[in-house]
């Protein structure tokens, strides 16, 4: 049986469901069959073969999802990365050793043959398997981001077990395991999936009314946009059944918030890496960052504040940097986690600590308390080295334009003062026009 075999079936067996709104249109399940059969002749035509290293490039749409699935159904070992990651990663591109790029980006796929470095020695397992490959990059929160490798077939393995099928809006990106993870988990239970062209709060809302959208997955950064915009107000939002959320932190007052806004709906937290794939996950109550992680195949354990998992599904190492896993197989992920028996509580990433003067600062505390002052829309903590107390407490806050600026300084210095210890309060602060998800991710400060 080949990788995707199973999911060609499920097509087969319901060829005229709805599989992917995108642009304007809706295609069946048994014309999407039908797209990833060209593509696969296109391949074979192009000399595409079993263990070609194929840089996919390219955002959601029908012919990107098409040429993924024949990659993989060839075999191949495949890299995607939406345009602007390429931009991001194209230095590093030498170390997986690929030999094709696909650009997707069009109507028409358009290939070019490159020469490529040495082969990685991760590759051999996937090639003595005969197995399809995944090549993910970090998002270089600590450094120069990473080539995580992957047998895709290990991946594929809990799409095999069928699961209630959502109306789900695929809102996470192409290039990382989120998105993957959801477009792989829909097309298996048979889901309507639909691309967003854009990814504003006003649109998103538009598409939830226009779909009857009831499942909608999404960032915390872009749920606290979403609640101050206040876009879902005036739209028929009554579909939505769960709203779930990862990739970062969740501030409480967003959380609260959310659940304000949405008391019928579902909110469930995600946990997942680029290294493991995405766990089963199951929240306290919608109002709570308390959660239970495992499921089939994934072992939990705690050591030292630090959480650590062993799956199944974990990749077959870093290209270029070394293993993070322990001896008996459990990947360090460097989350700082509190713990109430088999519940966790993640704090955030031990390299976002913030050292003053010894003392141990969680930008996502700090943050909860800024985002409760009026007038904040959105803010991101971090520190910045200094010469007596090692590093400070910087903010770079999104404030609304009736606000003066002067005044909000004031009142987040007051607020913080009383609800936190005095090496917690900002140091600095900055006001900025945008908070981009990598400055979130890697703890930077803006440029402005």
């Amino acid at each position: 049986m080949r990788p995707i075999d199973f999911l060609l079936q499920r097509f087969a067996s319901r060829p005229c469901a709805s599989a992917i709104a995108f642009n304007g249109g809706v295609i069946s399940y048994g014309q999407i069959a039908d797209e990833i059969q060209r593509q696969f002749s296109w391949l074979e035509e192009n000399g595409v073969e079993a263990g070609a290293r194929v840089v996919l490039k390219g955002d959601y749409s029908i012919l990107s999802v098409a040429m993924l699935l024949a990659l993989i159904q060839r075999c191949c070992i495949v890299i995607p990365l939406t345009p602007a990651t390429y931009d991001t990663v194209k230095d590093s591109l030498t170390l997986v050793a690929s030999n094709f790029q696909v650009d997707v980006t069009g109507v028409m796929p358009l290939i070019n043959r490159w020469e490529c470095g040495p082969l990685p020695e991760l590759y051999n397992q996937i090639f003595d398997r005969r197995a399809p490959g995944l090549v993910l990059f970090t998002s270089g929160s600590s450094g120069k981001p990473k080539a995580v490798v992957h047998d895709f077939s290990k991946l594929l393995e809990k799409f095999h077990t069928v699961r209630p099928a959502m109306i789900t809006l695929n809102f996470l990106l192409f290039d990382h395991w989120g998105g993957l993870n959801t477009l792989l988990h829909c097309l298996s239970n048979l889901c309507l999936i639909v691309f967003p062209e854009k990814r504003a709060p006003e649109y998103v809302c538009h598409l939830i009314e226009t779909y009857r959208i009831e499942l909608l997955p999404a960032t915390p950064s872009f749920i606290n946009v979403l609640l101050v915009s206040r876009s879902y107000l005036g739209k028929d939002m009554s579909s939505l059944k769960l709203i779930t959320y990862g990739a970062e932190p969740m501030a409480d007052t967003t959380l609260k918030g959310l659940s304000n806004a949405f008391p019928t709906v579902e909110l469930r937290q995600t946990y997942g890496m680029i290294e493991l794939g995405v766990l089963r996950a199951k929240s306290r109550s919608s109002d709570s960052l308390w959660v239970k992680l495992g499921g089939e195949g994934y072992s939990v354990r705690v050591v030292n504040g630090i959480l650590q998992i062993k799956a199944d599904s974990a990749m077959l190492g870093y290209i270029g940097a070394e293993s993070p896993f322990t001896e008996d197989g459990f990947l360090i992920t460097g989350d700082l986690v509190e713990t109430d028996g088999e519940w966790v509580r993640i704090l955030g990433r031990q390299s976002d600590i913030i050292n003053v003067g010894g003392q141990k600062v969680y930008p996502t505390e700090v943050e909860a308390v800024v985002l409760d002052c009026p007038g904040v829309l959105d803010v991101v903590v971090y520190g910045e080295p200094n010469p007596l107390l090692g590093k400070i407490v910087c903010a770079d806050l999104i404030v609304s334009e009736s606000v003066n600026e002067a005044d909000v300084r004031r009142l987040v210095r007051c607020v913080c003062s009383e609800k936190l210890q005095a090496y917690m309060v900002p140091a600095r602060i900055r006001f900025v026009k945008e908070i981009a998800q990598s400055h979130r991710l890697k703890r930077v400060r803006a440029k402005v």
